[in-house]
């Protein structure tokens, strides 16, 4: 069983990290409370529950470096994370068999860079975004390098949300409350990017391009009658923008494209998601994830087991479309 999207801090990368950006605030807090993270014993007992044959493929955690970091210190924290995670997989192979690259979107040429090095030296089996850079949209075509670069080297984007208490739910207010910006505000997150990058037309100039949302694709799943029939009309209801060349432009209907991005499983232990997720994309495009350690294991793999998936479905999920993506 691969754990495809999991979440680590490397000692050195979070040493530098807190010496770097004092404006880590609670997140800095909440880090050093989750000792999974960073302790690796405790992170093995964690491990060791989900059986014999369970192991992660590892990234960074939230926050965006691009968030708490200029660009020279983004680039070099990315970097010395990518060292660290290819060094505990090198030491623990059986448990992490893979790791995803870092990337700070404030340098593009550093990034594309970094791509490079990460996976020739390194040995990442991907790289890892958020969904948006320090507020900017990712189908801006600065950004597109990077979709290029992952298109050639044939390896997955792993899409992670972002989004802070700074923006908020109303415009008469200055902080999302009751974490809010979480709850609600990552799935939101999730699926305005995938928009974007749908409508952009970034997936038809290429068409090889894996990208793996975090936590079943946000909201798209269980709205697609407002994302494909509701859409139909891109641009009737937009008095001061004119859309009407968006849907034209693409090649295929644009609902399909939203089925071509792989939703991961990281639920909660909630399975009612898991059904719309699995319906959506198909077994072929879900792939097993906890979110570990923010989220809980034992409880994903039984709402895995609700959905009372075929043989051959529950190992496309659990493992072989990992292994397909990933190239292991």
């Amino acid at each position: 069983m691969i754990d495809i999207y999991t979440h680590i801090m490397p000692p050195r990368f979070f040493d530098d990290l807190t010496k770097t950006s004092p404006k880590l605030g609670n997140i800095g807090a909440r880090m050093r409370n989750v000792k999974p993270i960073h302790d690796l014993d405790v992170r093995f007992r964690l491990m060791d529950g989900a059986g014999a044959d369970y192991a992660q493929v590892i990234s960074l955690p939230n926050p965006p470096l691009e968030d708490v970091c200029g660009p020279e210190d983004a680039r070099r924290l990315a970097a010395i994370g990518n060292d660290g995670m290819a060094e505990i997989c090198a030491k623990y192979p059986d448990r992490f068999p893979a790791f995803v690259a870092s990337i700070s979107m404030l340098d593009i040429d550093g990034a594309l860079a970094e791509i490079e090095r990460a996976i020739t030296q390194l040995g990442a089996r991907g790289i890892q975004i958020f969904t948006n850079v320090a507020g900017k949209p990712l189908d801006l075509p600065e950004y597109e390098p990077v979709f290029a670069a992952m298109a050639r080297h044939g390896l997955p984007i792993w899409l992670h949300p972002a989004r802070t208490s700074d923006m908020t739910d109303y415009a008469g207010e200055e902080k999302s409350r009751f974490e809010m910006w979480w709850c609600f505000g990552w799935p939101y997150e999730t699926s305005v990017a995938m928009a974007r990058i749908v409508f952009s037309g970034l997936l038809d100039r290429y068409p090889e391009l894996n990208i793996i949302t975090h936590h079943c694709g946000g909201m798209i799943p269980y709205l697609d009658g407002r994302v494909g029939p509701g859409l139909d009309v891109l641009g009737h209801r937009t008095l001061d923008e004119d859309y009407s060349k968006v849907l034209p432009s693409l090649k295929r209907p644009h609902l399909e494209y939203f089925r071509r991005f792989y939703g991961d499983t990281a639920m909660f232990g909630a399975s009612t998601g898991l059904h719309s997720g699995l319906k959506f994309f198909g077994a072929d495009h879900v792939v097993f994830s906890t979110d570990s350690p923010f989220a809980p294991i034992k409880e994903t793999i039984a709402a895995l087991d609700d959905l009372e998936l075929s043989a051959v479905d529950r190992e496309k999920i659990t493992s072989g479309n990992a292994k397909r993506l990933l190239k292991l």
